[in-house]
């Protein structure tokens, strides 16, 4: 079992013998001993077992299982899903099943028979696993159509299906955006979708050189230039077979963008320095967070390699714009890194959740995980506040309010909006805005009493 070598079994046993024995009897699990509440709940911490077995008389309260109690406690505290074995007294079943109501997974009688111990054992790791299966396959439906990707907002769902069309196309593909909202994820959840056989490769145009940015994007011979010592092949031709992306396209030099206009429309290149032309079959997406529109307007973007990139373009909206997102990708990072940082268990308080509500994340996606990383390794206890979140209360933009989630509120603000329209529409009369609303007057009458308007 291969699962349970990666996640060790924690044997908690205050009694030295006991403990070598119980380990003996499950060798072929990997094992970490504690012999008091401390000691499990540091061995717990640090290799995150999925299962454990636990003595409920621990010390220093050897005459009651109240340590025990405060040992389970702690442990499903700090990982709700890991699986507690309790080992009791002949005639504890009362504790026993007051540890079961407490979450334990099961209990087992003393003097434990190995082999059902064995079982037991077995079985826990077993069906953590498949809730751990059931986690991912649960955590895939809501990623949607590309792997990577976590929204449920309505618009990105309709950008995964665009996605989903061209993918088995080879057209190019421009991605529009500000920085930060996840261009390089669906420029790689394409790639995935194309089934197309060679290498994802992604090259940031603007954090090359100028002089140094043509040599990485079409290769160079030998000698081509001082310090050529030998053929060197460019991202272009890396991607052969695959996907290239090209990030922040808009800050492109000019003359590179007359040799980029030659290859998509030939799709064959010279490397710097060479005479053969070198056909290449490659996946070509575009992405940036300028307005290449406005570009081609002042002379810094050339028209026609634009309409060459934009076959089809996706604008992808920020962050503040995405209905849910944040909050959603902000419990996704918050798993991801809890998991990374030996740290299970970690949840968002109600007060840090209404603060990510707020905020209009200017850095969009990428600051949201760089903050959740950070309040992950800085929190002190195991749910994260307002104050580990760190940034500042945002006051809604002008004309603009805090999303309400109160039903009754929302419905009567609705209702209000409609009633009101319907009135001022017919000017007051009763008869034909009732028609308009599709109720009867007296219905029309009770809401407009309800909401406190005046024929």
């Amino acid at each position: 079992m291969n699962a349970t070598r990666q996640q060790p079994l924690l044997i908690v046993e205050d009694d030295l013998s006991l403990q070598k024995q119980l380990k003996w009897s499950l060798d072929r699990f990997e094992s970490v001993l504690a012999q008091d509440v401390a000691s499990a709940v540091l061995q717990f911490r640090r290799h995150s077992p999925a299962v454990v077995t636990m003595d409920l008389g621990l010390p220093p309260d050897q005459d009651s299982v109240s340590e025990g109690f405060k040992c389970l406690e702690k442990l499903l505290e700090l990982d709700p899903s890991a699986k507690v074995i309790v080992l009791t007294g002949q005639n504890d079943q009362d504790n026993a099943l007051r540890a079961i109501r407490m979450g334990a997974y099961d209990f087992l009688s003393k003097p434990v028979d190995p082999d059902v111990l064995s079982l037991t054992v077995e079985r826990a790791y077993r069906l953590y696993e498949l809730q751990q299966e059931n986690r991912r396959l649960q955590t895939a439906q809501q990623t949607g159509a590309l792997n990577g990707l976590v929204t449920r907002d309505a618009q990105m769902q309709r950008i995964c299906r665009t996605i989903e069309k061209v993918a088995s196309s080879d057209v190019t593909v421009l991605l529009l955006g500000e920085s930060g909202t996840g261009k390089e994820v669906l420029a790689q959840g394409l790639h995935e979708a194309s089934k197309r056989e060679g290498r994802f490769v992604a090259i940031n145009c603007a954090a090359i050189p100028e002089n140094l940015l043509e040599s990485e994007l079409f290769g160079y011979e030998k000698g081509a230039f001082t310090g050529a010592s030998k053929t060197t092949i460019g991202k272009i031709e890396t991607a052969h077979g695959g996907t290239l992306m090209l990030d922040e396209i808009g800050d492109l030099p000019m003359p590179l963008q007359a040799k980029l206009l030659r290859f998509l429309q030939e799709r064959v290149i010279e490397r710097v320095g060479g005479r053969k032309e070198i056909p290449i079959d490659v996946r070509v997406i575009g992405a940036t967070h300028q307005d290449l529109k406005g570009q081609i307007s002042s002379g810094g973007f050339r028209e026609d390699l634009y309409y060459r990139l934009a076959e089809i373009v996706i604008d992808i909206p920020a962050l503040r714009e995405r209905q849910g997102d944040a909050v959603l990708l902000a419990h996704t990072f918050l798993r991801k890194f809890s998991s990374e940082l030996r740290r299970p268990g970690l949840s968002l308080g109600e007060d840090a959740i209404r603060k990510i509500e707020a905020y209009p994340w200017p850095g969009n996606v990428r600051e949201l995980q760089n903050i959740i990383k950070r309040a992950a390794i800085m929190a002190d206890g195991q749910q994260i506040t307002a104050d580990d979140i760190g940034i500042a209360a945002a006051a809604p933009a002008e004309g603009e309010e805090a999303p309400i989630l109160d039903l009754r509120t929302v419905r009567e603000r609705a209702e209000r909006q409609a009633v009101v329209a319907a009135l001022a529409r017919v000017d007051g009369n009763i008869v034909r805005a009732s028609e308009l609303l599709g109720v009867s007057r007296p219905t029309l009458y009770d809401l407009m009493d309800k909401l406190q308007i005046k024929a």
